[in-house]
Parts: C-alpha cells; structure tokens; sequence
C-alpha cells in the first residue's frame, strides 16, 4: 500500500514537473518572439515608417476622391401600380449592371456611368395596412394560424400592398433633383395605361365628392326643415311630423361620415396628381459602409503586412534552401 501511494505521489510531482516545463517553454517562445519582432522593427523603420506615410496619404486621397454618396426616394404607387413600379426599378437595376448607359442617358440621367446601383423595398407599416381594409384584417390572421405573423408582413407578396416604398440608389458623385431624381421619377411615370387609369380614377373621384356635397346639402335641408318645426318658426300646411321612431340619429350619422369622407378625397386627390407619388427625398448622404472612407486606416495596415509577408516568405525560402544543401 505504501508503495503505490508513493509511486502516485511520483507520478504528480514528474507531471507537474512536465506542466512547468511547458509552460515555461512557451514564455520562453513568447519572450523570443517579441525581441525578434522588435529587432525587425528596429532594422526596417525607415522602409515600415515610410510604407506607414504612404499608406495615410493614398488612403486619405482615395478617400476624398473615391467617394459614393447614397440617396432615397420614398413614394407612394397610385391606381394599383405597386408591381409595375418594382419591374420598372428591376429594368433600371439591370440596365446599371450591364452598363446600358445609353439607355441611362436617353432617360436623361446625367453621368450613367456613375450610376452604381437601385433598389426598392416597402416601408412596413402593418397598423396601416389593416386599418385600410377589413378583410387586410382578416387575411393576416388566417394566415398567421401556419405561418409566423413576422415573416408573413414581410413577405414580399404582402409587403407589396404597403402605401409607401423607399426607392434607394448609390451615385460616384453628389446628385441633385435634375441629374437623377427627376429622370428616376420621369421614367417610373411614364405608363399610357396607367395615365389612362388616373384620369379615370380622378374623374371618379371627384364626381363622388360632387354627389357627397348634394347629399350633405340636402341632410342641411332637411335638418334646418326639422329645426324650424321644432322651433314653432315654420307654420305651414305641409308640416312634417315626426315621432320618436324618427331615425334622426342616422341622418346626423350620415352626415358626418360623407364629411369625412369629402376630406378623405380632397386629401387623397394631392397625391394622385402622379402614377408614382413621391411623397419625400434625401440626398447625398455619404457611403460608409464597408472600408468606405476608412482606407486611411486600412491601407498603412495593408502595405506594412504585405511587406512582412514578403520578408517572411524571402527568410522561408532561404532557409529552406540551406538546408537543402546541407543534407
């Protein structure tokens, strides 16, 4: 018993031996590895110094220079257009990756070639679109019973029916409402068929405001008629009697429903002056997503780890040329 407790005893103190060998070993690495990187860095400082300036310079001038500047659109589709304005946005997306700036030109789209990209996408706004409609309503949830409700309102066959969509392209240069906006939204608006649909849809729109206003004068009529017999001021042999079935209550309802129905119309009649509304902009807001406006930082980094790349690969290679010749 003695014996094995102390060969266990042995045992640990030859494995922790080992441990402290090893760890001692690997700061012994560390500590080489720094006064070898240091003894580097004293020998190249010039060549790391100046490859640092060249760095910060090149980076500053591509910087100022390699600017692209994002800008948004947000519109509203009128007269059942949604999808004719995403085939029109697809159209113009690939006109851009082929290059088709003859096509981009003839739109009026000044520099076509620093056009970079578009792109839409529907602004969600799921309260409005179930306010619009009841059976809007009434769709999403039977459609959340076997599907989750988040990806349902952004599929892109509901998300289509949203009011507003956000038009996104990316310029090389600062654009302003005659170099591209304009041409963007010239383009998008010219359809004969949906021109032929808006004069309609106004026409209709404002006959319904004009048959709303003769209701409301004749509920006007009627109730003043009602006032005045009440009051005792209308003596007449064509009194009207009313009793307490009368449905004065849905008259006054009527009333005020075709009103803010009229200024419903009136305020939807603003926006239906265009196919494609725009209803806000934004210019010109810098790119800085990726290593955009950052290669003053990126490239002193980049230029000094190509160079250790190059001086590890020549010690690499010389190294193992020498032992070549020594086997």
């Amino acid at each position: 018993m003695s014996t094995n407790s102390q060969n266990n005893s042995n045992n640990q103190e030859i494995d922790l031996s080992i441990i402290s060998q090893k760890i001692g070993g690997f700061f012994s690495t560390i500590k080489r590895f720094v006064f070898r990187s240091i003894q580097f860095l004293i020998k190249h400082i010039i060549i790391i110094g100046f490859l640092l300036i060249i760095g910060v310079g090149l980076g500053l001038y591509l910087d100022n220079t390699q600017k692209t500047y994002n800008n948004q659109i947000i519109v509203q589709p009128n007269f059942g257009s949604t999808d004719y304005l995403y085939s029109k946005i697809d159209l113009l997306e690939s006109k851009i990756k082929e290059n088709d700036t003859l096509f981009l030109a003839n739109l009026g789209i000044h520099n076509p070639s620093k056009l970079l990209k578009i792109e839409i996408k529907p602004i969600l706004d799921v309260y409005r679109f179930i306010n619009n409609s009841e059976q809007n309503l009434e769709l999403l949830k039977l459609m959340s019973e076997s599907s989750d409700i988040n990806k349902i309102v952004e599929e892109k066959t509901t998300s289509k029916n949203y009011k507003y969509h956000l038009i996104s392209f990316r310029t090389k240069y600062k654009t302003d409402l005659k170099k591209t906006f304009e041409p963007i939204l010239n383009y998008l608006n010219n359809s004969s068929y949906f021109s032929k649909i808006q004069k309609e849809y106004i026409n209709n729109e404002l006959y319904k405001m004009k048959a709303n206003d003769l209701t409301i004068a004749q509920i006007n009529g009627f109730l003043n008629s009602f006032s005045n017999t009440i009051n005792g001021n209308s003596k007449s042999d064509k009194l009207v009697y009313y009793n307490e079935n009368t449905q004065l209550n849905d008259v006054i309802l009527t009333k005020d429903r075709l009103t803010k129905e009229q200024g419903d119309l009136r305020i939807d009649l603003v926006s239906l002056d265009k196919i494609i509304k725009e209803s806000s902009r934004t210019l010109n807001i810098e790119n800085k997503e990726s290593i955009n406006g950052k290669l003053k930082f990126i490239l002193p980094f980049l230029l000094i780890f190509i160079y250790l790349g190059i001086n590890y690969f020549v010690s690499f290679y010389k190294k193992q040329s020498f032992l070549n010749k020594t086997q």
